[in-house]
């Protein structure tokens, strides 16, 4: 279940990193908002997760997830560069993410 709990935080992170951007440096109300209610929900489940999983593990994937995330969010959403490089770097976040995955008990 903590795994489940870690999945959700991440997601919950890209959400409020695409709304913070959206917030216009919380300018924005509404945007503002959901950032921090996703911000709070994120860290809460971050949080609960952390009690099973080493913390190492836990926040690594969580921020991974998050950069992943965001990455997409940011080239599909918004209208972000694409390049090899860009693509290089996403592939060696996912890499170290599958092997802290691995690496837990």
């Amino acid at each position: 279940m903590a795994w489940m709990f870690l999945l959700v935080a991440g997601v919950l992170e890209v959400v409020w990193a695409y709304f913070m951007k959206e917030s216009h440096g919380f300018s924005r109300l509404w945007p503002s908002m959901i950032t921090l209610v996703a911000m709070l929900a994120s860290f809460g489940l971050l949080a609960t997760a952390m009690r099973s999983l080493p913390l190492g593990t836990a926040y690594t994937v969580w921020t991974g997830i998050g950069a992943i995330g965001a990455f997409i969010v940011g080239i599909v959403f918004l209208g972000e560069q694409v390049s090899a490089m860009r693509i290089a770097a996403a592939v060696l976040i996912v890499s170290g993410l599958v092997l802290m995955k691995l690496a837990s008990h």
